[in-house]
Parts: structure tokens; sequence; C-alpha cells
């Protein structure tokens, strides 16, 4: 990966002489993707954050899995989750009320061209690392270089558009871009920025085992490798005034004890060892009955949110024979009757994912594609399976837990595939019995899988279950070792540069990005360049929803339910603030903007 090198001030004022000049707004507070910002330049916080809380008190999650090192922008190791978030800043930081709008953190200012052919970041001078040392221009410049030759591989990507980046005054940092990619502005706002100094000598690439020095709210103050991190608030915080963190990182500790068994996390909490707790049981938010609870000590909050719901299930492996044939992989979702296992498991309380973007206005629509997205989809129509233009739907299935409709549809599918009935064994025509084995790391994954199995034995396909651990799921999904397995997409209201690491041609033979089902769709990248490109939000919704539908019609995924609301059990002294965010329980609401009453 190239590097991107600072040019001297005055070589890069000639080089502006001479250059054609992009038009530029006046300097402003923030960026948004689309449209305009909803925070004026003189806010005094963000909607979601309370200005009058007193910092104390402390949140403790419990987390599945493990860590082994400090190293949160490289491939190498596993870092504790929170490390990150709470140790590192960027120029821009988001707000998760809006689809995606930035505002400044380390930057106090913010320069655009018109055109979004460049962008000028001013840090803030009064910005300090938690050693109380300055945050330096020199010290951004070495972590966007070093992050694009060394750091997972969405950082080279974002660098890869950078045309020139270059020191501009003391405190002011400028990249020219080249394309015309929309979105890249915004990323490169939210870009770590790390203490240069810090990492002299050291191989950034080869992970740390000891905690490195940010800028953020918070410090290190005690861990126990693979087992727990405490971070406390750090009182001389540089940014503790500024409007975006008003109302902000107001907890005193925050610390995650991690659990290799999932069950032993909801335990932890009824015995007082964890203070918050997402349940994802729909059956038993209703029915607690243990002290904490009883008592008064521990309360049920409901969080509601407007964001897509990502994709949840088993993924199909398409790298590798049957499941290159959607014909296959649409007769393996149909025998996933969701009504019945919805049933089982939830009582039927939770409505299916219908589509990575569904529960948004960005999700795709059932019927046939009209205006804008057929257009976009026509030029690939006869390449993409059915569906894309028609309309798709996943397979109804019933309750009974006896899809006779389904599973006459399954065999013509299979049928059409190849395959057929044997001694009551679905075979290839040479013979080879039609079974998958299904990759999980979970009980709860393990007991849907199961009910899939037995969704699928009328129509004399296998199913073998291959149980993991956190740490083998993982390298499983990194490598594509897997025939299915079962994982999470996110995805949220301004999708952009990540949908190529999601479902990319690229990415599938790229190892250690999102596209797990290994998608090489020409249409998907398409799609994807199209939502860069978009000037108008008509323009890109229509771009994602084009993408929405092929991701469905080509069967990748068999879909689990969704929450509409997140169900959060906590301390009744750890309190959310009145006002709910567009995003709902998410990254940058809970810690940050929890506090603590007694």
């Amino acid at each position: 990966m190239k590097l991107i090198k600072t040019i001297s001030y005055a070589v890069s004022a000639l080089v502006l002489i001479q250059a054609p000049i992009a038009a530029f707004a006046e300097p402003t507070h923030g960026i948004s993707m689309s449209g305009s910002l909803d925070l004026p330049a003189d806010f005094a916080n963000l909607p979601y954050a309370n200005p009058n809380a007193e910092p104390g008190g402390r949140i403790v999650y419990a987390e599945n899995g493990t860590f082994d090192a400090f190293a949160p922008f490289i491939v190498a190791g596993k870092t504790p989750y929170g490390f990150k978030v709470h140790i590192y800043e960027s120029f821009l930081k988001r707000s998760i009320d809006e689809s995606f709008s930035l505002y400044g953190l380390l930057a106090e200012k913010v320069d655009m061209a018109d055109d979004r052919s460049s962008i000028e970041f001013h840090l803030n001078p009064n910005a300090k690392f938690s050693d109380g040392t300055a945050v330096t221009i020199e010290d951004a410049i070495w972590s966007y270089n070093i992050l694009a030759e060394k750091g997972t591989s969405r950082y080279g990507r974002y660098m890869s558009g950078v045309e020139k980046m270059e020191q501009t005054g003391d405190y002011s940092l400028k990249f020219t871009l080249s394309g015309d990619d929309r979105e890249l502005p915004l990323l490169l706002g939210l870009m770590p920025i790390m203490k240069k100094a810090e990492f002299e000598g050291v191989e950034f690439d080869k992970g740390s085992l000891t905690p490195t020095t940010g800028s953020g709210a918070y410090i290190v103050d005690d861990f126990k490798m693979g087992e727990f991190i405490n971070f406390k608030r750090n009182p001389d915080y540089w940014g503790k005034d500024l409007p975006i963190n008003k109302g902000q990182n107001n907890l005193e500790e925050i610390k995650y004890v991690y659990f290799t068994d999932p069950s032993a996390m909801f335990e932890a909490f009824k015995a007082g060892d964890v203070n918050i707790f997402v349940e994802g049981d729909a059956k038993r938010w209703d029915s607690y009955d243990f002290e904490s609870f009883n008592n008064g000590d521990v309360q049920k909050t409901e969080i509601s949110h407007s964001r897509p719901t990502g994709m949840e299930g088993f993924y199909f492996n398409t790298r590798r024979a049957p499941f290159d044939d959607w014909r296959v992989r649409e007769a393996l979702i149909t025998g996933f009757n969701f009504p019945f296992i919805n049933k089982t498991i939830n009582e039927g309380k939770l409505p299916r994912i219908e589509s990575p973007f569904s529960n948004s206005y960005l999700g795709m629509d059932h019927g046939p594609a009209q205006g804008r997205v057929k257009e976009l989809l026509a030029p690939f129509a006869a390449d993409l399976p059915p569906g894309v233009l028609e309309g798709y739907s996943l397979p109804e299935g019933n309750e009974t837990g006896r899809d006779r409709a389904g599973i006459a549809h399954a065999m013509k599918m299979l049928e059409e595939a190849g395959y057929s009935i044997q001694d009551g064994v679905m075979k290839s025509a040479d013979g080879v019995p039609l079974e998958i084995n299904v990759s999980v790391k979970r009980a709860e994954e393990e007991k849907y899988a199961n009910l899939w199995a037995d969704g699928l034995k009328p129509m004399g396909v296998g199913l073998n279950i291959v149980n993991l651990d956190a740490s083998t799921h993982t390298n499983k999904l990194n490598e594509y070792d897997f025939d299915v397995i079962y994982s999470i997409t996110r995805v949220s209201l301004s999708p952009g540069n990540e949908q190529y690491g999601y479902w990319g041609t690229e990415a599938a033979d790229t190892p250690e990005t999102r596209n797990w089902m290994g998608a090489k769709v020409p249409a998907i990248d398409a799609m994807i360049d199209e939502m860069l490109r978009a000037e108008s939000l008509e323009n890109y919704t229509a771009a994602v929803k084009a993408l929405d539908r092929i991701l469905m019609a080509e069967r990748f995924v068999v879909p689990i339910w969704h929450n509409p609301t997140w169900r959060v059990l906590h301390d009744t002294r750890l309190k959310f603030p009145s006002y709910v965010p567009k995003y709902g329980y998410w990254p940058g609401y809970a810690p940050d903007s929890m506090y603590w009453e007694e």
C-alpha cells in the first residue's frame, strides 16, 4: 500500500496557485453525507445527552469470548471491546440522531469543497493525549500513513482515494481526493489519531500487549488478559467541555467482563457482577424472577429505533458447491420454517428480517421494481436470479411445523438443480448425498440449527452441526473455511464504502472481509458505486433499495428475526436520557450518554 506523504507548506501553496481552485463553502462545525446538519454551529449539546448529568457511577458489561491484544486497528490479535471507542478520537464525531452527520471533535472546524474534491481539518490547539502531551498534525499524518500501510484493509481502501495529503498550517491538514466518492471525506474524518512517539521502534502490525495512549475521555485502569478490562474517566480530559461532549462520558468507570459461556453472562447479571444486560430472549423478558429484579434494584427499559435490521442468520459459502446454485439455496431457506421456529423460540413475538435494510426507508419494496430502482437494475437483469426485478419475498412457512407447500417447492428447486430422492436421501446425479455442515458458536445458534435440521429431514437433506469456540469461529469466518456459518452483518442508515467489504466482488477473495457468502455479482458492485456517486438523496436511496433487492434475491442468507426495540435490563441507578436518538441503543448512546443517579 502506498504511503501518502505530506509536502511542504510552501510547495503546497504553489501547487494550489497553479491548479484549478475548487469552490468552498464557509468553514463549518460539521459535515453530512447528504442534506444539511441538524445542529447549528452554536449547539450546546447533542439532543440525546443530558447536559445536567453529574459524573459518577459505573457500568459493567458482559462480553462473550476473550481478548489477547491491544491492537484495534490491525488484523492480528483480538482487542477488547471498548478499547478503540473509549481511548481514541478522530477529527470528527458522529451524531447517532442523524443518518450520517459528523461534528468537530479533535477538529474545531472543517473546510470541504462543494464538489467534495478536498477536505481540510483544523485541529483544536487545545487537543491533548491523556498523558498531557499535545496532539499534533504530525501525529495525524503518521496515523493516516501507518493505517494505510499496515492497518486493516478498510483504511488502505480509504487512503487509496487520497491523491495528496498536506499540512497547510500548524493546526491544519488537507486531503485532495481522487474519484467521485462522496462518502470519503466523512470516512477520513472518522479515522483515529494516534500518538506517533509511542510507536517508535514498535512493529505496528504485530499488535501490543500493553495498553496504548489516546486522546479520549477514558484511560485503562486495570485489566487481566482475556478476562476483563476496566476503564476510568480521565478527570483531565481535554475535550470535556466541548458541545459534542456535554452530557457525555458521565460514568467514572466502564468495565467489560469476558465469558466463554454465553449462558453465564445472564447469571453474572443476576448475581450483580454485571449491571447491564441486553436481553435477546423475547420469552424471558416477561417472566423474570430473581432477587434484584423483584426488589427493584434492577429495571427493564425498552428502547426503540428506526435503523436497518442488518442481516443475522446462516450464511451460505457460495465459493463451495452446492451453495453456488441459487436453487439449492432457495430450497435450504425454505426448509427453515420461520413461523414454526419463531413460535418455538420467541412465542412468535419477533418479526423476521426481510432484507439487510428492512425496518428503514432504505429497505427494498417487495413488489416489482419501479422508477429509478428499475433503471439501475435493468442492465444486469439477464445475469440475476429471479426476484430482483419481479420482487422477492422469503418463503412463508407456517406455525404447525409441517410446511407441505414449502417442502414441495423446495423439492422442485432441488430437482431443477439436478438432485433427486434415492432411498429416502436427497442425492446429486452422481449419487452424493446432500448434506450441509453448519458452524455455530453459541447454544442458541445450535438450537436454531437443530430446528432447521428438522425442517430439512422431509426433503432427505442432512444437516450436521459444527460447534466452534469464539476464536475458532472468527478464524473460520476470516478464512471462509465453512459450508454454512451463523453470523451477523450490521448496517446503518448511511451505507457507503463498507458495503464493498460486506458483499463486493474484490472482498470475496480477500481474507478477513465480511463478504462471508463469497458474493461476486457485478450488479452489487455497480449499486455500491452508484451509492457513492449519488448527489441527491433520491438517487442514493434508489441505489440502496436496488442493492437490497439483489442481496435478498441471491438467497445468500437464511435470516432469523430482529428486535424493533432493544430490551435492556440495568441497575436502576443507571439512567438513559429521555430523548431516544434515531439509532436507538447504539455505540455512542450507551454507555456514552448514560449517567448515574442515586
